[in-house]
């Protein structure tokens, strides 16, 4: 046998037993218990741990202090690096006998660029020959002035929808609702109010009906938008201007921003780009905005202007002038969250690179591969609220835009080409970009099942108490993040959120030690978030269903009763306020329902905090016939009363026949002449009205059918000498007990005065059975 085949026998017996070793878990755990197999296992671990080909390939197993790896998981470490190290040569040395060379270049397809792999340093700038790497400094500072304390406008951080920005609306088809185009009387009790709330406040008090808040201002004029025809022709690209010789304007005060609003309206197209920043803020900063004409190119400090830049719309929304983007489907959305911005006669690159099959999509590729121009994506991450920007960063930002026009002539003329001279092509980019103009930024809402989603992402199985920790933890970043407006990465990382939720420290140093390095937000409420640890231990580890069925096969039939009428009585409250909700709906007017579904979502946001009762469901989900959990709840309803409505009519009857039995024994004993009590007041009640209590017996006597009865029971009982089934002895009359002097003999059952004598089976002799 060659070394190979002896090799591979062995790596396939070894897999095969080591697959028959009970799992991880409760079958390990019962094994554990056996000394002789723990100390098999804790043998052959040390033994694993010392193996020389670990040592040889300079895995940590070689450690001088091994004695002190007593827990299982650093062990399990310790084998998992070594797997990894080993199976790592084997595939390096069996590429080198297939013959490939993996520091040879790999032979790409024209046009493709190869991904560039960002790794932890980079922000440092490749090394060239004869040449030092170069570091930059990056200034992710973080003593950077907040700018939201600036904002003339809070941010709206609530857990309410987002309400469009817009109260003017230039270049309108259709007009702005009368509800936007004003500017609310605000009242001193209004000031507190989330921007949602105060509209339907509004609502109210001027009693108008609005159905369209939350719809997109420029709806209309979008679906009737029909792009241009000489949009739609093959154009002559026009050559961009080398960036060292174009004008750069940084515009930071209204004046500027008033006279870049001017030059826009008169320009045919111009490029759009954003820079935005999310680590410092719950929904988002945009921070700054980068505009290039084919002459010139401006940079718009955003957080300064906030409030100022819904001019732009006049520009923005003007039909006859093409807005150029890149991956505008985010741009879209920031544009409406913090400047109030919508976009009319949109063009996007990006669709137009997808449309086209080029190697990539993204701007990085379309420079290289149209202008020739290196980008350099260091500054993509970076903090942009900082003020003033650095040279790099302003270069970085001009590089976005200034050369996008000329893109967005070579990208129409090659569509055209590329489906000979037809412009369906070119058409369907133009109705991507339309459709890209028409989302509308949706915040993010918290519910009691959110934290689902992201669970779900993790892929970790929890217990029930991990979960609950993992729920309440999410409840706290989520209602924190929005309290100081700071993200949920910021206030507590996923990662560290899911190893709290894993470990349950039993300490508030716990909590500390499973964050590295430790967010402040959680250094200053780590009391708090122990808390909520410990409310999460106290979850029982019992599943719910095995307990359930447990207790209800123990109940008693008064119980069950019991149940049955507390649920009929649930039963009926339910449908009662259903129909008066109901009542109430109809009544009220729209407006004023969705102002009632607002103030609910105020009453108790973090339900999940109070003592758990059971499940719950929303109102608007119960008493909504679409909604499935109507159908769950009312199918269950009635099948509850039909099973209840027959239970209790046979608990009548049953409890009827039993006051029937108990009046004849007494009628029987009073004519036998034993002495009985003194009658009470109901029986002499009863004893005067016969007719009343009782019917006559012509009316309702009805004569017995013996046929049905069981003589057996008149037989008297027999000695149980054997349990098995014996022919001869049922064909011969049984013997009877000697009974001692002076006792009576139990022959009839109860002590009735007459009895049946019990006849003679013949089965035995029919079918000739063996006597024993």
């Amino acid at each position: 046998v060659s070394p190979l085949q002896y090799g591979l026998g062995a790596v396939l017996s070894a897999t095969k037993a080591s697959a028959s070793l009970p799992q991880a878990g409760d079958d390990y755990d019962f094994y554990c218990s056996f000394p002789g197999f723990r100390e098999f296992c804790e043998s052959q671990g040390d033994k694993l741990l010392r193996c020389q080909i670990m040592q040889h390939h300079g895995c940590r197993s070689d450690l001088k202090d091994r004695n002190k790896l007593t827990d299982l998981e650093e062990r399990l470490d310790l084998v998992v690096d070594s797997n990894d190290v080993i199976l790592e040569r084997v595939g390096i040395l069996l590429d080198e006998a297939d013959g490939v060379n993996r520091t040879q270049q790999p032979v790409l397809p024209a046009g493709f660029q190869a991904p560039k792999i960002v790794v932890s340093s980079w922000n440092r700038k490749g090394s060239r020959a004869g040449s030092r790497s170069e570091t930059f400094r990056l200034l992710h500072a973080k003593n950077v002035t907040r700018p939201q304390l600036k904002f003339k406008e809070k941010v709206d951080n609530s857990n309410t929808p987002f309400i469009p920005k817009i109260f003017i609306k230039p270049n309108a088809i259709k007009p702005l609702p009368s509800c936007k185009s004003k500017a609310l009387p605000h009242r001193p009790e209004d000031l507190d109010v989330p921007a949602a709330l105060a509209d339907f406040i509004h609502q109210q008090r001027t009693q108008e009906h609005v159905e369209d808040m939350f719809a997109h201002p420029y709806q209309y004029e979008l679906d009737h938008f029909t792009v241009a025809e000489h949009l739609l022709s093959k154009p002559e690209p026009q050559m961009y201007k080398p960036i060292a010789e174009t004008k750069c304007s940084f515009v930071e005060t209204l004046e500027d921003l008033v006279a870049l609003n001017e030059k826009l309206c008169k320009e045919s197209e111009f490029a759009v780009d954003l820079e935005h920043h999310s680590y410092r803020s719950f929904l988002g900063l945009t921070s700054l905005m980068q505009i290039s004409t084919r002459e010139e190119d401006f940079i718009i400090d955003t957080l300064e202007l906030r409030s100022e830049l819904y001019i732009f719309n006049e520009a923005f929304t003007d039909p006859a002038i093409v807005k150029i983007f890149h991956g505008a489907d985010s741009d879209i959305e920031w544009l409406q969250k913090d400047l109030g911005l919508y976009v009319v006669n949109l063009f996007d690159t990006h669709q137009a690179s997808r449309a086209l099959n080029l190697g990539r999509h993204s701007l990085d590729h379309l420079l290289k591969h149209y202008c020739g121009v290196e980008s350099d994506k260091r500054y993509q991450l970076a903090d942009w609220r900082i003020r003033p920007l650095p040279d790099e960063m302003v270069q970085y930002a001009r590089t976005d835009t200034h050369y996008l026009p000329y893109i967005y002539d070579c990208v129409r003329a090659q569509l055209l080409d590329s489906n000979y001279g037809k412009p369906g092509l070119l058409q369907s980019v133009w109705n991507k970009s339309r459709d890209i103009s028409l989302k509308k930024y949706v915040k993010p809402i918290f519910t009691e099942d959110s934290y689902f989603e992201l669970q779900r992402r993790q892929k970790r199985s929890l217990n029930t108490q991990q979960l609950t920790a993992f729920r309440l933890l999410f409840a706290w970043r989520d209602k924190l993040a929005r309290q100081e407006d700071e993200s949920t990465g910021f206030t507590m990382p996923t990662h560290m959120m899911i190893k709290i939720s894993e470990e349950l420290p039993r300490e508030p140093q716990g909590i500390i030690a499973c964050c590295n390095p430790v967010p402040p937000l959680v250094r200053q409420c780590v009391n708090e978030l122990h808390l909520l640890v410990q409310q999460a231990r106290e979850m029982p580890l019992l599943k719910v269903s095995k307990h359930e069925r447990q207790t209800t096969s123990g109940l008693l039939y008064s119980d069950a009763r019991f149940v049955v009428l507390c649920i009929k009585c649930e039963n009926s409250a339910f449908f009662s306020h259903e129909q008066e909700t109901k009542e109430e709906q109809e009544s009220v007017s729209v407006a004023q329902m969705k102002a009632r579904r607002i103030v609910e979502s105020f009453e108790n946001p973090f339900r999940m905090y109070l003592p758990s009762r059971g499940f719950h469901i929303s109102k608007a989900a119960k008493f909504d016939p679409s909604s499935k959990i109507f159908e769950v709840i009312k199918g269950s309803m009635q099948l509850l009363n039909h099973y209840s409505t027959e239970y209790l009519n046979g608990h009548c009857k049953y409890g009827e026949s039993a006051k029937g039995s108990v009046k004849k024994r007494e009628r029987v004993a009073s004519e036998i002449g034993e002495s009985t009590p003194k009658p009470s007041k109901k029986l002499t009640k009863s004893a005067k009205d016969p007719e009343e209590e009782e019917p006559s017996p012509e009316n309702s006597f009805t004569p017995f059918d013996y046929s049905q009865s069981n003589f057996k029971v008149f037989a008297g009982t027999k000695p149980k000498d054997n349990t098995h089934f014996d022919p001869n002895r049922q064909g011969h009359g049984s013997k009877k007990k000697k009974t001692a002097k002076g006792q009576k003999s139990n022959s009839g059952a109860g002590n009735r005065s007459m009895s049946y004598l019990e006849g003679k089976s013949n089965r035995g002799s029919r079918n000739k059975w063996p006597k024993r």
